[in-house]
């Protein structure tokens, strides 16, 4: 509290106790000045009082600003000044070029409102006729552009059939690998097939008979022929495999760095592969002249004696003999089994690691014999021990069988089947799990035999959807596309069925109840059938729990 005296009367002063209030919130500046040493700051006007409020009403009052409205006059002066004058006494204005003007029919409000109500309705039907112009004009086109597209889809996909037809012509006219053999010999069974329903609907009695003799011979010497030429292609194969084999050993080691690039490194084992495969390159060369050949062995002649063991001192024996028949002026043609003998001495020279370091990690039999036992079963039809990737074991087999060779022989004596529509619809389906990253695994169990299996016995050979029975357009999706790929959550259906399937956000409501129930019976086929392996139980209990 301050306390201050005033003066009452003339000669009388009061005390006054003032009580001083302290503001919570800082006063407003409203100028003054500052004390330029002390620091203290004078202010012009301020006020202690607190302002007084207003009683409350009860009523939600909002405050509003208001705005005056700027007026201005101005004089408006007309650009052309006119008048008018009229006849009166001692002037005369000629009338000859006034208007009489006579009041119209008089337009009622309701009158007005029908007249544009009508003017509206017509502009109306203008414009929904423009509009339905331009409307059957889009889809004329749209039909237009759908009518090309499909031509064009069909012209493609009958070219692509037939490029796939020239090319089954190509492989079979021109085998080179497996798989055009199996067609080759496909191709062989339903001629035999055509010949024999041919030869029981034609003929009878001993005709038929002779006529089933003639055929068997003629088949005999189509599968001699064609063994024949197996037996080139083979050795055409070797040397090419040969080759893949070195250059396997001779890569330089490559690993990719943090921002993508790759990065190679030799090392002296693989400067060791690459020597050893150019000197087999160069030995393996015909009709090379005789100063080059003789160079060529001299280099192989000094590589090979760097090791002194029995191996070498046959390779050097070999050189030295080939020489010395050269300098004698021998033909060619009688030096091809020397040769022969020195290209596979060196080649036994170069898989061994002893020589060749770089060769151990591509070898298929390890250089420790003990670990042959670890992964080595036994064939019962040609009854050799053989590696376990040379056995192709479908995933409900519960014993190892035979191997792929005598299968595949197998099949060349009877049945004659072409497995190469299975084997790329695995391919495609894999490639197409592996897109979407979910870790699956159920799709590297199935073997080429249990997709056979699904394709023939399960889903007819066709699709689900348009029973397109050609199998090279065929492909196997998820049917439900949220849950990795089994057998119990697929569907067969052609390419483009399967692109639209996948693209379904609800199947409820894009198929209908009755092909739904067809779909799931396959399902519980496929999951009988693949109950019996014990890798797939796992799976199984996994999407029974997905499923409820």
């Amino acid at each position: 509290d301050l306390v201050t005296s005033i003066l009452t009367d003339c000669d009388s002063f009061q005390d006054l106790t003032v009580k001083i209030e302290r503001p919570t919130y800082r006063k407003p500046f409203l100028g003054g000045f500052k004390h330029r040493i002390t620091g203290v700051e004078f202010h012009n006007a301020g006020s202690q009082t607190l302002p007084k409020k207003r009683p409350d009403k009860g009523i939600e009052v909002f405050c509003r600003e208001t705005q005056t409205v700027l007026e201005k006059n101005k004089l408006q002066q007309t650009i052309n000044t006119t008048s008018t004058q009229m006849t009166k006494i001692g002037l005369y204005v000629s009338n000859m070029t006034d208007k009489i003007m006579r009041p119209g029919k008089y337009l009622t409000a309701d009158e007005y409102h029908k007249r544009r109500l009508e003017a509206v309705i017509v502009l109306q039907t203008y414009f929904r006729r423009w509009h339905a112009i331009n409307l059957v004009q889009n889809l004329r086109e749209k039909k237009r552009l759908r009518l090309e597209w499909e031509a064009q889809d069909e012209l493609r996909k009958k070219r692509e059939k037939e490029e796939k037809l020239q090319s089954e012509y190509r492989r079979k006219l021109n085998p080179r690998t497996k798989e055009d053999y199996e067609l080759l010999y496909r191709a062989l069974e339903v001629w035999r097939q055509e010949e024999t329903e041919r030869i029981n609907k034609s003929l009878t009695g001993t005709q038929r008979k002779a006529a089933l003799c003639g055929l068997l011979e003629q088949e005999a010497k189509l599968i001699a022929s064609i063994g024949r030429y197996k037996l080139d292609t083979d050795e055409e194969n070797r040397q090419k495999t040969i080759l893949r084999f070195l250059g396997k050993c001779a890569e330089p080691k490559r690993w990719k760095a943090f921002d993508g690039k790759i990065t190679e490194m030799d090392t002296q084992h693989t400067l060791r592969a690459r020597e050893l495969l150019e000197i087999y390159r160069s030995i393996s060369m015909n009709e090379i002249p005789k100063e080059e050949r003789v160079d060529v062995l001299l280099t192989l002649r000094r590589t090979v004696k760097e090791h002194d063991c029995k191996l070498t001192q046959e390779i050097v024996e070999l050189i030295d003999r080939e020489v010395d028949l050269m300098m004698r002026d021998v033909k060619e043609c009688n030096l091809e089994g020397l040769r022969k003998r020195i290209c596979t001495l060196f080649l036994q020279y170069i898989k061994t690691p002893k020589f060749n370091p770089e060769v151990a990690r591509i070898l298929k039999v390890p250089p420790d014999p003990l670990q042959l036992y670890k992964n080595v079963n036994f064939c019962r039809s040609c009854r050799n021990y053989l590696a376990s990737s040379e056995f192709a074991v479908p995933a409900s087999s519960r014993t190892v069988g035979r191997c792929r060779l005598c299968c595949q022989i197998d099949n060349e004596a009877r049945k004659r089947e072409a497995f190469l529509k299975y084997r790329l619809m695995l391919k495609n389906l894999r490639e197409s799990e592996a897109d979407y990253e979910d870790d699956a695994k159920i799709v590297y169990l199935i073997q080429q035999e249990d997709m056979q299996y699904m394709v023939e016995k399960i889903w007819d050979c066709q699709s689900a959807l348009s029973a397109c029975d050609d199998l090279y357009d065929l492909v196997m999706a998820r049917w439900d596309k949220h849950h990795e790929w089994s057998p119990w959550n697929t569907i067969l259906l052609t390419k483009d069925e399967a692109d639209a399937h996948l693209k379904l956000c609800n199947l409820h409501e894009a198929y209908e109840a009755v092909f739904i129930h067809r779909i799931k019976r396959k399902h519980i086929q496929a999951k009988k059938y693949f109950a019996q392996i014990p890798e797939m139980a796992s799976f199984l209990h996994r999407s029974g729990d997905q499923a409820d």
